[in-house]
């Protein structure tokens, strides 16, 4: 039974990735990121359509196994996604940007919660159902966007910086909310002021540390790993594994997701010298754009079936869906004003914030297993962060769509000082 579980799995991974790779590629030629064709795929594949796990090849003894490995290497591929993302920016470029995303980051992640607990409230659910919903909608997944930015070429200007800055302090703020929501109001109701001031501390602490040794011990340690004989040839790997300690240590020490423990590792690693970086950046794209990347968003819609949702949630989905679009847009963009940016930059950072992707799953889920969330308000919630996953791809290549030669050209400088 052993092997014929992984046999199974072997299948099922072959068919998500084909999927994803064909949904891909004719994404691409209607003009759409791959992002979007890949989150296609996986609702096609999920229950909301073809239903794919529960097909006769697949014994159903094995699903719940089979479900479990998916998710763990779908968890994989954000890690390396985001650590890809690090290794296209550099820590001066984020700086640079500071206050747009100290203002961003703040407004993005209190305007979500102030919009959407009236509405939560007006569907005669308790204070405390409606809180958690406003930090589901509080959440940002800056991978969805980050990977659009990408293959549109456009991740080094001062939106995509912007964007990557802003979702760092957007990250911190979410998950600071999840974790006094869940002292407050969850099972543990026993967390002393003290404790909460520990979770904000802890999380700078980590995040001090984590950008200290990346920008300062990364660089120079995969230099001289690289002029090992020895060594050289496993650079990547080390680079790989740098990933993992990272954000193991950024949920593990600092409290904060681990997709942004991998950012920062691939940050400082953006520093090594161009050999270095370009031998990683081949090795990581390889693994994880043909691989585990398109499994990640694939199991998005493996988790979903869009037909389960009642009727009577679904003015509730609706408005939820208009609140986590427009609140995210008007949040961020009002912070990126204030911070320096200019309308249209604004207007663009706000829309690169609206996927709640991954992030908005963690959170609703621990929602859902501690009580905050019952089984029938979980379900418009699950949609919204589908929907607004799916929308983003689009929206984001809609409002890059009119930029000029000139601003096609990195509006940030890059340092090419080698470490």
């Amino acid at each position: 039974m052993e092997s014929s579980v992984v046999v199974q799995l072997f299948l099922a991974i072959g068919l998500i990735i084909a999927g994803a790779q064909l949904a891909g590629a004719g994404a691409r030629r209607v003009g759409q990121p791959r992002v979007f064709g890949e989150l296609l795929a996986g609702v096609i594949l999920g229950p909301t359509l073809l239903n794919m796990l529960e097909w006769n090849v697949f014994d159903e003894e094995t699903i719940s196994g089979m479900t479990h490995t998916l998710e763990e290497m779908a968890e994989l591929g954000v890690l390396f996604l985001m650590f890809a993302v690090g290794l296209e920016v550099h820590l001066r470029e984020l700086l640079s940007v500071g206050k747009v995303a100290v203002w961003g980051g703040v407004l993005g992640a209190a305007l979500p919660v102030v919009m959407g607990m009236p509405v939560v409230l007006a569907f005669d659910y308790n204070i405390e159902a409606a809180v958690f919903v406003g930090v589901v909608l509080a959440a940002t997944s800056v991978s969805i966007s980050a990977q659009t930015l990408l293959e549109l070429g456009v991740l080094r200007t001062k939106e995509g910086v912007g964007l990557l800055a802003t979702a760092v302090i957007d990250d911190i703020l979410a998950i600071l909310l999840l974790s006094v929501v869940m002292a407050t109001m969850g099972s543990d109701t026993d967390a002393s002021a003290g404790e909460l001031v520990w979770i904000f501390v802890r999380m700078v602490l980590y995040l001090g540390g984590a950008l200290a040794v990346a920008w300062f011990v990364l660089p120079r340690l995969f230099n001289w790993l690289h002029r090992q004989r020895q060594l050289a040839s496993g650079t990547a790997a080390f680079a790989l594994v740098a990933a993992l300690i990272f954000g193991w240590g950024a949920e593990a020490l600092g409290g904060v997701a681990a997709i942004t423990g991998a950012f920062v590792a691939g940050m400082g690693l953006s520093q090594a010298n161009e050999r270095v970086h370009d031998q990683i950046v081949e090795t990581v794209q390889a693994i994880s754009y043909s691989f585990l990347v398109p499994i990640f968003f694939v199991n998005v819609g493996l988790h979903t079936d869009l037909l389960q949702i009642g009727l009577d949630m679904v003015p509730l989905a609706i408005l939820l869906i208009v609140v986590a679009a427009i609140s995210k847009v008007a949040g961020s963009g009002l912070g990126a004003r204030l911070g320096g940016f200019t309308n249209r930059e604004s207007f663009r950072l706000g829309v690169c914030m609206i996927s709640r992707g991954e992030v908005g799953l963690i959170i609703a889920a621990l929602g859902l297993a501690n009580g905050l969330l019952n089984e029938e308000l979980f379900e418009p919630v699950f949609l919204v962060i589908l929907v607004t996953t799916v929308m983003t791809p689009p929206l984001v290549r809609w409002v890059f769509r009119e930029r000029s030669e000139k601003e096609q050209q990195p509006a940030l400088a890059t340092d090419t000082t080698q470490v």
